[in-house]
Protein backbone atom coordinates (compact mmCIF):
# COMPACT_ATOMS: atom_id res chain seq x y z
CA UNK A 1 0.00 0.00 0.00
CA UNK A 2 1.25 3.98 -0.77
CA UNK A 3 1.19 5.96 1.39
CA UNK A 4 0.02 9.62 0.63
CA UNK A 5 3.08 11.40 -0.18
CA UNK A 6 1.54 15.08 0.07
CA UNK A 7 3.72 17.75 2.27
CA UNK A 8 2.71 18.30 5.87
CA UNK A 9 -0.13 21.60 6.05
CA UNK A 10 1.46 24.62 6.79
CA UNK A 11 0.62 27.08 9.75
CA UNK A 12 1.81 30.10 11.16
CA UNK A 13 3.79 33.07 9.84
CA UNK A 14 4.16 32.93 6.54
CA UNK A 15 7.84 34.82 5.19
CA UNK A 16 6.91 35.18 1.12
CA UNK A 17 8.72 36.30 -1.34
CA UNK A 18 8.07 38.32 -4.41
CA UNK A 19 6.43 35.62 -6.35
CA UNK A 20 4.57 35.07 -3.25
CA UNK A 21 6.52 31.93 -2.14
CA UNK A 22 7.90 31.16 1.42
CA UNK A 23 11.66 31.30 1.05
CA UNK A 24 12.43 29.38 3.73
CA UNK A 25 10.21 26.38 2.68
CA UNK A 26 11.90 26.02 -0.75
CA UNK A 27 15.10 24.60 1.49
CA UNK A 28 13.41 22.33 3.24
CA UNK A 29 14.12 18.58 2.06
CA UNK A 30 12.81 15.27 2.76
CA UNK A 31 14.84 12.60 1.63
CA UNK A 32 15.60 10.28 4.06
CA UNK A 33 13.68 6.72 4.14
CA UNK A 34 14.47 3.70 5.42
CA UNK A 35 14.36 0.32 4.42
CA UNK A 36 11.02 -1.83 4.87
CA UNK A 37 10.77 -2.43 8.28
CA UNK A 38 8.04 -3.65 11.39
CA UNK A 39 8.01 -0.62 14.52
CA UNK A 40 6.85 -3.31 17.52
CA UNK A 41 6.01 -1.21 20.04
CA UNK A 42 6.22 -2.58 23.62
CA UNK A 43 3.43 -0.92 25.93
CA UNK A 44 1.48 -0.05 23.06
CA UNK A 45 -1.74 1.02 25.18
CA UNK A 46 0.16 3.34 27.50
CA UNK A 47 0.01 7.13 27.95
CA UNK A 48 3.31 7.86 25.68
CA UNK A 49 2.67 5.57 23.05
CA UNK A 50 -1.22 7.15 22.89
CA UNK A 51 -0.10 10.90 23.37
CA UNK A 52 3.37 10.79 21.79
CA UNK A 53 4.50 7.89 19.56
CA UNK A 54 1.52 7.00 17.58
CA UNK A 55 0.81 10.37 16.42
CA UNK A 56 4.32 10.66 15.82
CA UNK A 57 4.29 7.22 13.36
CA UNK A 58 1.06 9.05 11.49
CA UNK A 59 2.85 11.99 11.17
CA UNK A 60 5.75 9.98 9.08
CA UNK A 61 3.54 8.15 7.57
CA UNK A 62 1.43 10.53 6.24
CA UNK A 63 4.71 12.39 4.99
CA UNK A 64 5.44 9.45 2.87
CA UNK A 65 8.34 9.22 4.73
CA UNK A 66 7.95 5.11 5.84
CA UNK A 67 7.61 3.80 2.35
CA UNK A 68 5.22 1.38 1.67
CA UNK A 69 6.53 -1.64 3.39
CA UNK A 70 5.68 -0.53 6.75
CA UNK A 71 3.74 -1.91 9.75
CA UNK A 72 3.30 -1.56 13.08
CA UNK A 73 2.87 -4.34 16.16
CA UNK A 74 1.59 -3.47 19.45
CA UNK A 75 2.44 -5.02 22.57
CA UNK A 76 0.68 -4.92 25.22
CA UNK A 77 -0.49 -6.77 28.73
CA UNK A 78 -4.03 -5.68 28.09
CA UNK A 79 -5.87 -8.13 26.64
CA UNK A 80 -7.41 -7.01 23.27
CA UNK A 81 -7.76 -8.27 19.62
CA UNK A 82 -6.38 -6.43 16.42
CA UNK A 83 -9.54 -4.89 15.69
CA UNK A 84 -10.06 -3.32 19.03
CA UNK A 85 -6.10 -1.88 19.00
CA UNK A 86 -6.90 -0.53 15.48
CA UNK A 87 -9.93 1.38 17.36
CA UNK A 88 -7.65 2.51 20.23
CA UNK A 89 -5.03 4.14 18.00
CA UNK A 90 -7.49 5.96 15.66
CA UNK A 91 -8.96 7.47 18.65
CA UNK A 92 -5.92 8.15 20.04
CA UNK A 93 -4.93 10.04 16.62
CA UNK A 94 -8.43 11.90 16.91
CA UNK A 95 -7.75 13.12 20.50
CA UNK A 96 -3.83 13.61 19.49
CA UNK A 97 -2.78 17.68 19.59
CA UNK A 98 -0.03 16.37 17.71
CA UNK A 99 -1.50 15.02 14.78
CA UNK A 100 -1.60 16.08 11.26
CA UNK A 101 -4.66 16.52 9.67
CA UNK A 102 -5.45 13.46 8.44
CA UNK A 103 -5.49 13.58 4.61
CA UNK A 104 -9.08 12.09 3.01
CA UNK A 105 -9.05 8.35 3.72
CA UNK A 106 -5.66 8.28 5.35
CA UNK A 107 -7.07 6.96 9.18
CA UNK A 108 -8.69 4.19 7.20
CA UNK A 109 -5.64 3.08 5.41
CA UNK A 110 -3.29 3.48 8.27
CA UNK A 111 -5.59 1.43 10.20
CA UNK A 112 -4.67 -1.44 7.95
CA UNK A 113 -1.19 -1.36 9.23
CA UNK A 114 -1.83 -2.16 12.57
CA UNK A 115 -1.80 -5.35 14.63
CA UNK A 116 -1.68 -6.06 18.31
CA UNK A 117 -0.43 -9.28 21.04
CA UNK A 118 -0.59 -9.10 24.15
CA UNK A 119 1.37 -11.53 26.88
CA UNK A 120 3.77 -11.97 29.99
CA UNK A 121 6.71 -10.01 29.20
CA UNK A 122 8.41 -12.13 31.17
CA UNK A 123 7.43 -15.76 29.54
CA UNK A 124 7.87 -17.03 25.77
CA UNK A 125 4.95 -16.97 24.04
CA UNK A 126 4.64 -12.97 23.46
CA UNK A 127 8.05 -13.33 21.80
CA UNK A 128 7.47 -15.99 19.79
CA UNK A 129 4.39 -13.93 18.18
CA UNK A 130 6.21 -11.44 17.73
CA UNK A 131 8.06 -13.58 15.67
CA UNK A 132 5.23 -14.43 14.10
CA UNK A 133 4.58 -11.06 13.10
CA UNK A 134 7.79 -10.20 12.05
CA UNK A 135 7.27 -13.41 9.15
CA UNK A 136 4.23 -12.50 8.45
CA UNK A 137 5.44 -9.20 7.35
CA UNK A 138 8.38 -10.51 5.50
CA UNK A 139 5.90 -12.12 3.74
CA UNK A 140 3.39 -9.51 2.61
CA UNK A 141 6.52 -7.20 1.67
CA UNK A 142 8.83 -9.26 0.73
CA UNK A 143 13.13 -8.68 1.67
CA UNK A 144 14.45 -8.58 4.96
CA UNK A 145 12.75 -8.96 8.19
CA UNK A 146 14.02 -5.48 9.47
CA UNK A 147 12.43 -4.37 12.64
CA UNK A 148 12.70 -1.57 15.63
CA UNK A 149 11.78 -2.78 18.52
CA UNK A 150 10.29 0.47 21.10
CA UNK A 151 10.31 0.06 24.90
CA UNK A 152 7.72 2.31 26.30
CA UNK A 153 7.11 0.61 29.41
CA UNK A 154 8.10 1.14 33.07
CA UNK A 155 11.86 0.88 33.34
CA UNK A 156 11.71 -2.23 35.44
CA UNK A 157 10.53 -4.14 31.96
CA UNK A 158 13.63 -2.98 29.97
CA UNK A 159 15.98 -5.83 31.14
CA UNK A 160 12.90 -8.66 30.87
CA UNK A 161 11.85 -7.81 27.33
CA UNK A 162 15.48 -7.28 26.06
CA UNK A 163 16.00 -10.72 27.53
CA UNK A 164 12.77 -12.19 26.12
CA UNK A 165 13.64 -10.73 22.67
CA UNK A 166 17.39 -12.70 22.84
CA UNK A 167 16.11 -15.54 23.94
CA UNK A 168 13.92 -16.29 20.99
CA UNK A 169 17.27 -14.76 18.50
CA UNK A 170 15.34 -11.73 17.66
CA UNK A 171 18.26 -9.69 18.13
CA UNK A 172 20.30 -11.28 15.71
CA UNK A 173 20.15 -9.41 12.27
CA UNK A 174 20.71 -12.44 9.88
CA UNK A 175 17.69 -12.27 8.66
CA UNK A 176 17.70 -8.06 8.66
CA UNK A 177 18.32 -4.88 11.11
CA UNK A 178 16.82 -5.63 14.15
CA UNK A 179 17.56 -2.20 16.68
CA UNK A 180 16.34 -1.89 20.30
CA UNK A 181 15.11 1.89 21.33
CA UNK A 182 14.40 2.76 25.48
CA UNK A 183 13.34 5.32 27.07
CA UNK A 184 14.11 7.10 30.19
CA UNK A 185 15.27 6.63 32.69
CA UNK A 186 17.94 4.96 31.88
CA UNK A 187 18.57 3.29 35.41
CA UNK A 188 17.75 4.72 39.02
CA UNK A 189 21.82 5.79 39.41
CA UNK A 190 24.81 4.64 38.26
CA UNK A 191 25.11 1.73 39.56
CA UNK A 192 21.84 -0.03 38.50
CA UNK A 193 22.69 1.91 35.22
CA UNK A 194 25.50 0.13 34.84
CA UNK A 195 23.73 -3.17 35.27
CA UNK A 196 21.04 -2.55 32.70
CA UNK A 197 23.64 -1.69 29.80
CA UNK A 198 25.47 -5.12 31.38
CA UNK A 199 22.25 -6.71 30.61
CA UNK A 200 21.52 -5.29 27.33
CA UNK A 201 24.84 -5.67 26.22
CA UNK A 202 24.58 -9.72 26.91
CA UNK A 203 22.16 -9.68 23.86
CA UNK A 204 22.71 -6.59 21.76
CA UNK A 205 25.53 -4.43 20.34
CA UNK A 206 26.20 -1.06 21.13
CA UNK A 207 25.30 -0.09 17.83
CA UNK A 208 21.70 -1.72 17.75
CA UNK A 209 20.73 0.57 20.83
CA UNK A 210 19.24 3.86 20.81
CA UNK A 211 18.45 5.48 23.95
CA UNK A 212 16.12 8.39 23.49
CA UNK A 213 15.77 11.64 24.82
CA UNK A 214 13.09 13.45 23.27
CA UNK A 215 15.27 16.82 24.09
CA UNK A 216 17.49 15.73 21.95
CA UNK A 217 15.01 15.63 18.50
CA UNK A 218 13.98 19.07 19.11
CA UNK A 219 14.93 22.03 15.87
CA UNK A 220 16.22 24.08 18.11
CA UNK A 221 18.57 21.54 20.13
CA UNK A 222 20.07 20.75 16.44
CA UNK A 223 20.19 24.31 15.46
CA UNK A 224 22.76 25.05 18.55
CA UNK A 225 24.94 23.06 16.36
CA UNK A 226 24.09 24.77 13.02
CA UNK A 227 24.59 27.72 14.27
CA UNK A 228 27.70 27.51 16.28
CA UNK A 229 29.42 25.16 13.95
CA UNK A 230 27.81 26.53 10.47
CA UNK A 231 28.80 30.61 10.92
CA UNK A 232 32.09 32.13 11.27
CA UNK A 233 30.87 34.54 13.55
CA UNK A 234 29.88 32.74 16.67
CA UNK A 235 32.45 30.00 16.79
CA UNK A 236 35.72 32.17 17.43
CA UNK A 237 33.51 33.68 20.34
CA UNK A 238 32.31 30.64 22.34
CA UNK A 239 35.09 30.56 24.39
CA UNK A 240 36.46 31.53 27.77
CA UNK A 241 37.82 34.80 26.07
CA UNK A 242 34.20 35.83 25.65
CA UNK A 243 31.61 34.19 27.34
CA UNK A 244 30.87 35.00 31.09
CA UNK A 245 28.69 32.33 31.88
CA UNK A 246 26.00 29.90 30.49
CA UNK A 247 22.23 28.83 31.76
CA UNK A 248 20.24 25.86 30.65
CA UNK A 249 16.48 26.49 31.95
CA UNK A 250 14.55 24.03 31.91
CA UNK A 251 10.77 24.99 33.74
CA UNK A 252 7.61 23.62 34.06
CA UNK A 253 4.54 24.73 35.03
CA UNK A 254 2.73 21.39 35.68
CA UNK A 255 2.77 20.07 38.92
CA UNK A 256 2.77 15.78 39.18
CA UNK A 257 -0.07 15.05 36.78
CA UNK A 258 -0.66 11.63 38.50
CA UNK A 259 2.44 10.71 38.55
CA UNK A 260 3.52 11.06 42.42
CA UNK A 261 4.50 6.63 42.23
CA UNK A 262 7.18 7.72 39.76
CA UNK A 263 8.12 11.14 41.25
CA UNK A 264 8.61 10.23 44.68
CA UNK A 265 11.56 7.66 43.68
CA UNK A 266 13.08 9.62 40.94
CA UNK A 267 12.61 13.49 42.14
CA UNK A 268 13.97 16.21 39.61
CA UNK A 269 17.57 15.24 39.86
CA UNK A 270 16.55 11.63 37.96
CA UNK A 271 13.48 12.93 36.21
CA UNK A 272 15.50 15.86 34.37
CA UNK A 273 18.93 16.68 35.55
CA UNK A 274 20.73 13.60 34.52
CA UNK A 275 19.73 13.36 31.02
CA UNK A 276 17.64 16.28 28.91
CA UNK A 277 19.66 19.23 31.15
CA UNK A 278 23.28 17.03 31.15
CA UNK A 279 22.72 16.43 27.54
CA UNK A 280 22.11 20.31 26.32
CA UNK A 281 25.06 20.92 28.30
CA UNK A 282 27.00 18.64 26.96
CA UNK A 283 25.74 19.35 23.47
CA UNK A 284 26.89 23.29 24.43
CA UNK A 285 30.19 23.22 25.69
CA UNK A 286 31.50 20.36 23.54
CA UNK A 287 34.04 20.74 20.99
CA UNK A 288 33.63 21.19 17.07
CA UNK A 289 33.11 17.20 16.07
CA UNK A 290 35.74 16.45 13.37
CA UNK A 291 32.41 15.51 10.50
CA UNK A 292 28.70 15.22 11.65
CA UNK A 293 28.26 12.22 11.99
CA UNK A 294 27.33 9.94 15.31
CA UNK A 295 30.62 8.88 16.53
CA UNK A 296 32.09 12.01 15.97
CA UNK A 297 29.16 14.28 17.73
CA UNK A 298 29.67 11.64 20.29
CA UNK A 299 32.86 11.08 21.43
CA UNK A 300 33.02 15.39 21.57
CA UNK A 301 29.93 15.46 24.45
CA UNK A 302 31.87 12.84 26.17
CA UNK A 303 34.57 14.76 26.36
CA UNK A 304 33.12 17.21 27.83
CA UNK A 305 31.37 15.32 30.52
CA UNK A 306 34.86 13.78 31.60
CA UNK A 307 36.17 17.05 31.72
CA UNK A 308 33.53 18.44 34.02
CA UNK A 309 35.18 19.35 37.86
CA UNK A 310 34.16 16.39 40.74
CA UNK A 311 31.89 17.71 43.33
CA UNK A 312 33.06 16.61 46.49
CA UNK A 313 30.66 15.18 48.71
CA UNK A 314 31.74 18.33 51.79
CA UNK A 315 30.92 20.90 48.55
CA UNK A 316 27.28 19.75 47.57
CA UNK A 317 25.56 22.41 48.87
CA UNK A 318 27.52 25.05 47.74
CA UNK A 319 27.08 24.62 43.94
CA UNK A 320 23.56 22.79 43.97
CA UNK A 321 20.39 24.36 45.40
CA UNK A 322 17.23 21.82 46.18
CA UNK A 323 13.69 23.17 46.49
CA UNK A 324 9.93 21.37 46.96
CA UNK A 325 7.20 23.68 46.62
CA UNK A 326 4.31 24.77 48.52
CA UNK A 327 0.64 25.80 47.16
CA UNK A 328 0.96 28.72 45.28
CA UNK A 329 -0.71 30.41 42.89
CA UNK A 330 -0.46 29.74 38.68
CA UNK A 331 -1.75 31.41 36.23
CA UNK A 332 -4.73 33.23 38.20
CA UNK A 333 -5.49 29.83 40.11
CA UNK A 334 -4.41 28.24 43.32
CA UNK A 335 -2.42 25.18 42.96
CA UNK A 336 -1.43 22.80 46.12
CA UNK A 337 1.96 22.36 47.41
CA UNK A 338 3.83 18.99 46.52
CA UNK A 339 2.79 17.02 49.89
CA UNK A 340 -0.81 17.79 49.02
CA UNK A 341 -0.27 16.18 45.76
CA UNK A 342 -2.72 12.86 45.43
CA UNK A 343 -0.20 9.97 46.70
CA UNK A 344 2.65 11.82 48.17
CA UNK A 345 4.06 10.70 51.23
CA UNK A 346 3.47 12.80 54.31
CA UNK A 347 6.29 14.66 54.74
CA UNK A 348 8.16 13.77 51.57
CA UNK A 349 11.55 15.27 51.32
CA UNK A 350 11.70 14.81 47.12
CA UNK A 351 12.63 17.39 45.50
CA UNK A 352 11.04 19.57 42.64
CA UNK A 353 13.61 21.81 41.91
CA UNK A 354 17.57 21.72 41.23
CA UNK A 355 20.08 24.45 40.05
CA UNK A 356 23.54 22.96 39.73
CA UNK A 357 26.87 25.41 39.02
CA UNK A 358 29.13 23.19 37.04
CA UNK A 359 32.23 23.69 35.82
CA UNK A 360 34.42 22.42 32.89
CA UNK A 361 38.61 21.68 33.23
CA UNK A 362 39.18 22.20 30.00
CA UNK A 363 41.36 25.25 27.56
CA UNK A 364 38.33 26.67 26.50
CA UNK A 365 36.02 26.72 29.18
CA UNK A 366 38.57 27.08 32.26
CA UNK A 367 36.29 29.97 34.73
CA UNK A 368 33.19 29.30 32.68
CA UNK A 369 30.51 28.62 35.07
CA UNK A 370 27.52 26.56 33.37
CA UNK A 371 24.61 27.32 35.53
CA UNK A 372 21.83 24.70 35.29
CA UNK A 373 18.15 24.72 36.64
CA UNK A 374 14.62 22.92 36.11
CA UNK A 375 11.86 22.34 38.23
CA UNK A 376 8.08 21.85 38.44
CA UNK A 377 5.57 24.62 39.47
CA UNK A 378 7.71 27.58 37.87
CA UNK A 379 6.03 30.34 36.69
CA UNK A 380 5.14 29.30 33.11
CA UNK A 381 6.76 26.49 30.59
CA UNK A 382 9.83 27.13 28.80
CA UNK A 383 13.83 26.01 28.07
CA UNK A 384 16.36 27.60 27.08
CA UNK A 385 19.89 27.96 26.45
CA UNK A 386 21.31 31.13 27.17
CA UNK A 387 24.94 31.72 26.39
CA UNK A 388 26.34 35.32 28.43
CA UNK A 389 28.86 37.07 27.31
CA UNK A 390 31.38 39.42 28.57
CA UNK A 391 30.79 43.58 29.10
CA UNK A 392 33.22 45.19 26.61
CA UNK A 393 36.24 45.62 28.63
CA UNK A 394 35.95 50.22 28.56
CA UNK A 395 32.79 51.48 29.52
CA UNK A 396 32.97 54.25 27.16
CA UNK A 397 29.49 54.59 27.41
CA UNK A 398 27.14 56.41 30.97
CA UNK A 399 24.87 54.16 32.46
CA UNK A 400 26.71 51.44 31.84
CA UNK A 401 26.09 48.40 29.04
CA UNK A 402 24.95 45.01 29.98
CA UNK A 403 25.92 41.89 28.68
CA UNK A 404 25.49 40.37 25.01
CA UNK A 405 22.84 36.88 24.93
CA UNK A 406 22.08 34.61 22.46
CA UNK A 407 19.74 32.00 23.63
CA UNK A 408 18.52 29.42 21.99
CA UNK A 409 14.39 28.73 23.01
CA UNK A 410 13.98 24.76 22.76
CA UNK A 411 10.43 25.39 23.63
CA UNK A 412 7.90 26.58 23.59
CA UNK A 413 8.52 29.77 20.67
CA UNK A 414 10.92 27.51 18.95
CA UNK A 415 13.46 30.21 17.90
CA UNK A 416 17.14 32.16 18.50
CA UNK A 417 17.49 35.66 19.70
CA UNK A 418 20.96 37.96 19.96
CA UNK A 419 20.65 40.83 22.62
CA UNK A 420 22.82 43.79 21.96
CA UNK A 421 23.09 47.05 22.61
CA UNK A 422 22.02 49.53 20.22
CA UNK A 423 22.04 53.61 20.35
CA UNK A 424 18.11 54.79 20.87
CA UNK A 425 17.10 57.69 18.04
CA UNK A 426 17.82 61.51 19.28
CA UNK A 427 20.86 64.07 19.75
CA UNK A 428 22.37 62.27 22.86
CA UNK A 429 24.62 59.15 22.88
CA UNK A 430 22.20 56.89 25.03
CA UNK A 431 22.17 53.32 24.29
CA UNK A 432 19.37 50.66 25.40
CA UNK A 433 19.22 46.47 24.71
CA UNK A 434 17.42 45.31 21.56
CA UNK A 435 17.24 41.47 20.73
CA UNK A 436 17.60 40.23 17.33
CA UNK A 437 14.83 37.25 17.01
CA UNK A 438 14.74 34.56 14.48
CA UNK A 439 11.66 31.92 14.94
CA UNK A 440 10.96 28.83 13.52
CA UNK A 441 7.48 30.06 12.24
CA UNK A 442 9.32 31.47 9.90
CA UNK A 443 9.43 28.71 7.31
CA UNK A 444 5.99 28.48 7.77
CA UNK A 445 5.34 24.97 8.39
CA UNK A 446 4.49 23.03 11.53
CA UNK A 447 7.42 21.64 13.36
CA UNK A 448 7.60 18.12 13.15
CA UNK A 449 7.18 16.28 17.40
CA UNK A 450 10.98 15.37 18.35
CA UNK A 451 9.61 11.84 18.13
CA UNK A 452 8.93 11.63 14.97
CA UNK A 453 12.44 13.24 14.07
CA UNK A 454 14.26 10.20 16.72
CA UNK A 455 11.81 7.29 15.15
CA UNK A 456 13.32 8.15 11.72
CA UNK A 457 16.39 8.51 12.84
CA UNK A 458 16.29 4.97 14.58
CA UNK A 459 14.73 3.20 11.45
CA UNK A 460 17.63 4.51 9.01
CA UNK A 461 20.20 3.99 11.40
CA UNK A 462 21.42 7.52 12.26
CA UNK A 463 22.71 7.61 16.03
CA UNK A 464 23.66 11.15 16.25
CA UNK A 465 20.65 12.53 18.73
CA UNK A 466 20.88 9.59 20.82
CA UNK A 467 23.61 9.14 23.80
CA UNK A 468 25.37 6.48 23.49
CA UNK A 469 26.03 4.29 26.74
CA UNK A 470 29.60 6.19 27.78
CA UNK A 471 27.87 9.35 27.97
CA UNK A 472 24.64 7.70 30.08
CA UNK A 473 27.41 6.38 32.22
CA UNK A 474 29.25 9.79 32.83
CA UNK A 475 26.83 12.12 33.29
CA UNK A 476 25.74 9.63 36.26
CA UNK A 477 28.94 9.79 37.54
CA UNK A 478 28.35 13.86 37.73
CA UNK A 479 24.87 13.89 39.58
CA UNK A 480 25.90 10.80 42.13
CA UNK A 481 27.66 13.26 44.54
CA UNK A 482 24.64 15.07 44.73
CA UNK A 483 22.41 12.20 45.00
CA UNK A 484 24.83 10.25 47.53
CA UNK A 485 24.45 13.49 49.44
CA UNK A 486 20.77 14.34 49.12
CA UNK A 487 19.48 10.95 49.06
CA UNK A 488 20.34 9.33 51.97
CA UNK A 489 18.22 7.46 53.98
CA UNK A 490 18.24 10.68 56.42
CA UNK A 491 17.94 12.88 53.98
CA UNK A 492 14.84 11.75 52.97
CA UNK A 493 13.09 11.24 56.39
CA UNK A 494 11.71 14.47 56.84
CA UNK A 495 12.14 15.28 60.35
CA UNK A 496 16.10 15.17 59.23
CA UNK A 497 15.31 16.36 55.66
CA UNK A 498 15.80 20.35 54.44
CA UNK A 499 13.02 22.56 55.08
CA UNK A 500 10.50 21.96 52.18
CA UNK A 501 8.78 23.50 50.89
CA UNK A 502 10.84 26.46 50.27
CA UNK A 503 9.51 28.21 47.38
CA UNK A 504 5.78 28.65 45.90
CA UNK A 505 4.17 27.36 43.18
CA UNK A 506 4.22 29.81 40.22
CA UNK A 507 7.83 31.61 41.64
CA UNK A 508 11.11 30.64 40.32
CA UNK A 509 12.28 28.51 42.79
CA UNK A 510 13.76 29.01 46.39
CA UNK A 511 16.26 32.40 46.98
CA UNK A 512 19.23 30.16 47.39
CA UNK A 513 19.38 29.72 43.23
CA UNK A 514 20.09 33.18 43.22
CA UNK A 515 22.72 33.57 45.44
CA UNK A 516 24.25 30.85 43.57
CA UNK A 517 25.00 33.26 40.35
CA UNK A 518 26.96 34.94 42.69
CA UNK A 519 26.96 38.84 43.37
CA UNK A 520 27.29 40.04 39.85
CA UNK A 521 25.09 37.55 37.85
CA UNK A 522 21.41 36.95 37.69
CA UNK A 523 19.13 34.23 36.38
CA UNK A 524 17.38 35.04 32.88
CA UNK A 525 13.43 36.70 32.83
CA UNK A 526 12.20 34.34 31.06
Amino acid sequence: MDAPAAPRRARGAQAPGADGTNPFRALMRRSRAPEPATLVIFGATGDLARRKLLPAVFGLWQDGLLGSAFNIVGIGRQEMNDEQFKDFVLAALKESKETDTPQPGSLEKFRELLYYEFGDFGGDEVYSLIDKELRRAQADHGGRKNALFYLSTPPSLFEPISNGLGRLGLADESEGWRRLVIEKPFGHDLKSARELNDAIHRVWDESQVYRIDHYLGKETVQNLMAIRFGNAIFEPLWNRGFVDHVQITAAEDLGLEGRAGYYEEAGVVRDMLQNHLMQLFALTAMEPPAAFDANAIRDEKVKVLRAVKEIPSGRVNEVAVRGQYGPGTLYGEDVPGYREEPKVREGSATPTYVALKLEVDNWRWQGVPFFLRTGKRLPKKVTEIAVVFKRPPLGIFPGGLERNVLAFRIQPDEGVSLKFSSKTPGQEMVLREVVMDFRYDAFGAQLESPYSRLLLDAMVGDATLFPREDEVDLAWQIVSGILDTWDTPAGRRPRKGPDFPNYVAGTWGPDEADELMGPDRRWRRL
